[in-house]
């Protein structure tokens, strides 16, 4: 018979568990309740240790829900402190109130009413110069505390929330870009099959298909990022050494294409996969409008960054026909400045238009965009 063991506590139950421990000893100890108030009337005319030690209990427990319930363990801890002088619970309770209290009134008034209920008695017994110190110390800095780690901890959560947001944007990017670019094919090949006769229409039907599943591929795969939250494996994304595919599929359309890419070029996984996008939403326009122009795809290092320029002859440019569409090249735009670089479109003399990127690959690249 295989015996289980019961798994480590985690660490912020055995903190939990400490803290409850400090919490349950002063109501059974005494000297913890009797160390700040030598001679008041709080010592002079103690309560029971029953009633002290069921506080105690009652305090310690608390600490275990001060996350969800931050109000019990302040409870508890007025309690203590009034009753038998317990202080160690008065502190932690603060804390909590500044960490996880909902709303700034539920901060500000119990941390108040705690001031006057620790302050008031020392100020009897001391004095102002004691009770003023001590009532800072036990009250006002640890609801400060709280309070700037809740802050940091808000300001994690929107930076998370900032990362997502921006990561599904890029994902939505993608799928306009697959989707675009393989429904293109598609039609194209389509209207191609219409002409085509025997042994020619079987051929072109089998490539529709085959895109189609490669688009259904990645759409699936896309889908599934946006459902599971960013848990679905992914496959590599496409960059530098997956263009010739890409030219090929071009000029399997009858498209001129001619594509040169620097010997042995490579770049960190994102601004690889930029480029591969650049250039599919280029050669995408180019099938739409522009499929009788010859086109030139050149990709080479540039320094310590990564040039590519896509040039197509006279006819409708390819840049015109993604502005058209809306969100081809706002798209690819987006991408490029999120990795640091620059794209931009322009005329060219004959009468045909030049598109033209360039992205840095310095270490600190994957931040451009943040």
């Amino acid at each position: 018979m295989t015996v289980s063991r019961a798994p480590w506590p985690r660490p912020g139950r055995v903190v939990d568990g400490v803290l409850a421990v400090v919490c349950v000893v002063p109501g059974v100890w005494r000297d913890l309740q009797s160390g700040l108030f030598d001679g008041s009337p709080l010592v002079n005319h103690p309560a029971p240790l029953g009633v002290t030690a069921a506080l105690g209990v009652a305090t310690g427990l608390a600490v275990f829900e001060r996350r969800q319930r931050p109000l019990l363990l302040y409870a508890g801890a007025v309690a203590c402190w009034l009753v038998a002088g317990a202080w160690p619970a008065v502190p932690l309770a603060q804390y909590a109130i500044g960490a996880h209290a909902r709303s700034l009134r539920l901060r500000v008034l119990p941390t108040a009413a705690m001031v006057a209920a620790v302050s008031t008695p020392l100020w009897l017994v001391y004095g102002a110069d004691a009770s003023l110190p001590i009532s800072l110390a036990m009250c006002i800095l640890p609801a400060l505390a709280g309070l700037y780690v809740a802050s940091r901890r808000a300001q994690e959560r929107l930076l998370v929330e900032q990362a997502r947001a921006e990561e599904r944007a890029q994902i939505a990017r993608d799928m306009h870009d697959v989707v675009t670019h393989r429904v293109s094919l598609m039609v194209l090949h389509a209207t191609a099959l219409a002409a085509a006769e025997g042994r020619g229409a079987v051929e072109i039907a089998g490539q529709i298909q085959n895109i189609g599943r490669a688009a259904l591929e990645e759409l699936r795969t896309l889908v599934g990022v946006l459902r599971d939250g960013g848990k679905a494996p992914l496959r590599p994304q496409p960059g530098i050494p997956d263009l010739a595919e890409l030219a090929d599929a071009s000029r399997a359309l009858g498209l001129t294409v001619e594509l040169s890419v620097e010997d042995g070029l490579r770049a960190p996984a994102l601004v690889e996969h930029a480029v591969y996008r650049v250039v599919q939403e280029a050669l995408t326009n180019v099938h739409k409008h522009a499929r009788t122009a010859r086109t030139t795809v050149v990709v080479a290092s540039d320094g310590d960054g990564v040039r590519l320029a896509v040039r197509n002859g006279a006819g409708v440019s390819a840049a015109a026909g993604g502005t058209r569409g809306g969100h081809g090249l706002l798209g690819v735009g987006e991408r490029v400045r999120l990795v640091g670089g620059t794209l931009s479109t322009r005329r060219l003399p004959d009468g045909g238009f030049e598109l033209t990127a360039r992205i840095p690959v310095a270490a600190d690249v994957g931040e451009a965009g943040r």
